[in-house]
């Protein structure tokens, strides 16, 4: 199945509390939950003023409407099309 990051536009979101990002870990979670086991969240990288998250689903759309069902932003949702790192070299 594809794999797609996900950039969500959340300022301050580096400053979270423990609270706040259990509470958006849950929500995510619930969401997944209903709408099945067609996508699957991998794990996220807060920075700042962002959150990029990793997902395996089908297609970008039910990317989509996680985030919609989840109130949370999509401001851009791109298919990975390979990972590199630093052992690529070595191939």
């Amino acid at each position: 199945m594809p794999k797609f990051v996900i950039e969500r536009e959340m300022p301050g979101a580096g400053d979270m509390s423990n609270e706040e990002r259990q509470g958006g870990a849950r929500l995510s979670n619930e969401v997944i939950d209903k709408m099945g086991a067609q996508i699957e969240w991998v794990h996220s990288y807060i920075t700042p003023d962002k959150i990029y998250c990793v997902y395996i689903a089908p297609d970008a759309e039910s990317v989509r409407e996680h985030a919609r069902l989840g109130g949370f932003p999509a401001d851009q949702v791109a298919e990975v099309k390979t990972i590199i790192d630093p052992t690529t070299a070595e191939a």
